[in-house]
């Protein structure tokens, strides 16, 4: 991992780019990459099945909604853009459809616990099952659990770094096991989501006199990789994960 230059967002920590030699990490611009992202995945309303927000019908209302709705105003949250540098032209603007793959984030932060949790995960379509996914996350978790004083990829020092996923999405269950997560539980009933917008409950039934039986029901599965974890074996185990899906199908 390498650290770029800081910039000057509203979250509790340093934020950097962060890159290795397939997937670079840029804090989110509204210019150019709001635009971007929309085009990529308007098309794609099944990117939000899963999620509590979403879709939106154009990139001012993803920037109202879910930018300068939630993301800016509190400084536990912030998002990158990724893009897939194994896509990018030194002949051609970046980032550009060609190589914007998505946005990732952190969330929920807390600096008093020192620790925080990866999430606003949205990979393109065209740039799933590829090196992505897994090297956009590994980014973040080496920037969150490593010390400040590791010399190879300086961190934040945290703690903890937590995942939550709808319980009924396996993939992306699987996807955070794989680089290192382990599965500490499940929250019941522990959001209500929305019918009629493509969201995936957890299929039970409400009961009656309800008051809110327009939204369905979700379980949440938490999963988690601590310090502990990192620094006995989660970190190579991360990065040889990252190195494994290099080029590669996931």
């Amino acid at each position: 991992m390498v650290a770029g230059d800081l910039y000057d967002v509203n979250f509790h920590f340093p934020v950097r780019e962060l890159q290795n030699d397939r997937v670079k990490l840029v804090p989110f611009a509204t210019v150019p990459h709001a635009e971007l992202f929309f085009q990529g995945s308007v098309n794609y309303p099944e990117l939000y099945q899963y999620l509590p927000y979403g879709p939106y019908e154009s990139a001012t209302k993803f920037v109202e909604t879910l930018i300068e709705g939630r993301i800016r105003p509190n400084p536990a949250n912030t998002l990158y853009a990724i893009i897939d540098k194994t896509r990018s032209h030194p002949d051609s603007p970046s980032p550009s459809q060609a190589d914007f793959a998505g946005v990732i984030g952190y969330l929920n932060t807390d600096v008093s616990n020192l620790k925080t949790e990866i999430g606003f995960i949205k990979i393109l379509p065209p740039f799933q099952r590829t090196h992505v996914t897994t090297n956009a996350i590994g980014l973040l978790m080496q920037y969150a659990l490593n010390q400040p004083s590791y010399v190879h990829a300086p961190g934040l020092g945290l703690r903890r770094v937590q995942w939550q996923a709808n319980a009924l999405n396996l993939k992306s269950i699987r996807v955070a096991e794989r680089i290192g997560f382990k599965r500490e539980g499940t929250l019941r009933w522990d959001r209500a989501l929305p019918v009629g917008e493509g969201k995936v409950g957890n299929g039970a039934q409400l009961r009656e006199g309800d008051p809110k039986p327009e939204k369905v029901g979700r379980h949440t599965t938490i999963l988690a990789t601590c310090w502990d974890d990192w620094e006995s074996g989660g970190r190579e185990g991360t990065l040889c994960v990252m190195a494994h899906q290099n080029g590669r199908r996931q």
